[in-house]
């Protein structure tokens, strides 16, 4: 009964702690492929950044540079990029980052003597 009972729960600890967190994660892959959208910016499983200009059922067509658009299958995205947020001030990390230098002084390195 004891061997038994240790092997039921080597199985169970090795289900939450492997498999549960592949399968959310497919889940979550499954979700993001199904929701592509023409202008959507996503980044393929070989590394290549793009924008969605059209969707079919098993294809996407991808530009990665003005005229150059590439086909490939819905499954090879790997994410979608979030978009940049250009509503930020710029001029106020500039500010921040000039008051703190103004208040740092440089000294001459010491002159070192030849022996």
């Amino acid at each position: 009964m004891g061997p038994l009972l240790a092997l039921l729960i080597t199985f169970g600890l090795m289900w939450v702690l492997l498999i549960l967190p592949q399968q959310r994660r497919m889940r979550q892959h499954q979700a993001v492929v199904a929701s592509l959208e023409p202008g959507d910016e996503v980044v393929t499983a070989g590394g290549v950044y793009g924008t969605i200009t059209s969707v079919d059922q098993e294809t996407l067509a991808v530009e990665v540079a003005p005229g150059i658009t590439l086909r490939i299958l819905r499954s090879a995205v790997t994410q979608r990029v979030a978009p940049i947020d250009d509503t930020a001030d710029d001029d106020s990390i500039d500010d921040e980052e000039d008051e703190d230098t103004d208040d740092v002084t440089t000294e001459p390195a010491p002159e070192k003597e030849e022996l």
